[in-house]
């Protein structure tokens, strides 16, 4: 089984892309906003289901209206809820905004919300293989000191472990303290997945040559691979060999990129569970032609994401198509 720890909010996303000041000016109404099943984590936990592999979500959720819709999703594509703690504070609202490529921006609204207040859990269940962690949940406290905790008794106890830091700068009071905090969780982390934006964010520097020095520098502290994703133009894995191999990503006509770096997370570790490489040693020994299947499948899947109205990862019957190892 993975495990997927972390927040689950509702995203509302706008109907029609326009700008809602731009139609406040010209005397339009202001869009329509279609409340989604949305939170980092619980994308990947989703995505899992989806894919067809054992999977548990670990969080806090709310008894409201949408918590109970949160859980709902996940039960219906077969995702365990029993490590789900839950709560009557609210859920989290993230509102999107989409840009005129497809991506998207999040302004949050996460005072006294139920997913803040997330405690240890005494254990995972037996045949945990996986532990996935990121996101919001990694920031905002109480909860972010319990899932680090977590990640570091688990790392400790033999589990494999991954990160996606997937940055919401806004949310982040300090920097320069939450960059630290990042450096202190890589000797506890297997495989780290970052974006091109995230990586430029951590490294402080927009600058390529200290983007690749920073990304050598987090692969030497712990992860035994780090894996980029580069919007469209697809993924790179950086190996503990020194070498660096790049995949092209899939085109597709972008609806939105809401859930694609998500179903990215998941697929990684579906794929990689295929290969019998959800371990560190296993990922290190990992050869070129099987990064190469793992990272053609991980852009397959988000293409299919991103071509479809917020985060709606694929089933696995709908990449069938893809080789196998």
């Amino acid at each position: 089984m993975i495990v997927v720890a972390g927040e689950a909010l509702i995203d509302l996303v706008p109907e029609r892309t326009s700008n809602a000041a731009s139609s406040a000016t010209a005397g339009e109404p202001l869009p329509s906003l279609r409340p989604a099943r949305g939170g980092g984590p619980y994308n990947t936990a989703l995505a899992l289901g989806r894919l067809g592999s054992p999977t548990a979500f670990c969080s806090r959720v709310s008894t409201d209206g949408f918590g109970e819709a949160l859980l709902e999703g996940l039960r219906k594509d077969g995702v365990d809820t029993a490590l789900v703690q839950r709560g009557e504070e609210p859920t989290t609202l993230a509102v999107a905004s989409i840009g005129a490529d497809g991506s998207a921006g999040y302004g949050f609204y996460v005072q006294g919300t139920a997913d803040r207040l997330f405690t240890l859990p005494p254990s995972l269940p037996e045949g945990v293989r996986a532990l996935s962690l990121g996101t919001c949940s990694l920031v905002l406290e109480p909860g972010a000191s319990a899932y680090e905790e977590l990640l570091r008794r688990e790392a400790a106890r033999g589990v494999f472990t991954t990160l996606d830091p997937n940055i919401r700068a806004g949310l982040i009071p300090d920097a320069d303290a939450y960059r630290a905090r990042f450096r202190g969780w890589l000797p506890h982390i297997g495989l780290l997945k970052l974006s091109i934006e995230d990586a430029r964010w951590l490294a402080d520097s927009e600058d390529a040559a200290d983007v690749e020095t920073a990304l050598d520098e987090w692969l030497a502290a712990g992860p035994a691979a780090v894996v980029l994703t580069h919007g469209g133009e697809g993924l790179s894995v950086r190996r503990q060999d020194g070498s660096v191999l790049f995949v092209p990503g899939e085109r597709v006509d972008i609806v939105d990129t809401i859930g694609a770096g998500d179903t990215v997370n998941a697929a990684l570790l579906h794929r990689l569970a295929e290969h019998q490489a959800l371990s560190a040693p296993a990922l290190a020994k990992l050869d070129e032609a099987a990064w190469r299947d793992v990272l053609g499948f991980a852009a397959r899947a988000a293409a299919i994401t991103c071509s479809r109205a917020g985060a709606e990862p694929p089933y696995a019957s709908e990449l069938v198509s893809t080789s196998r190892p």
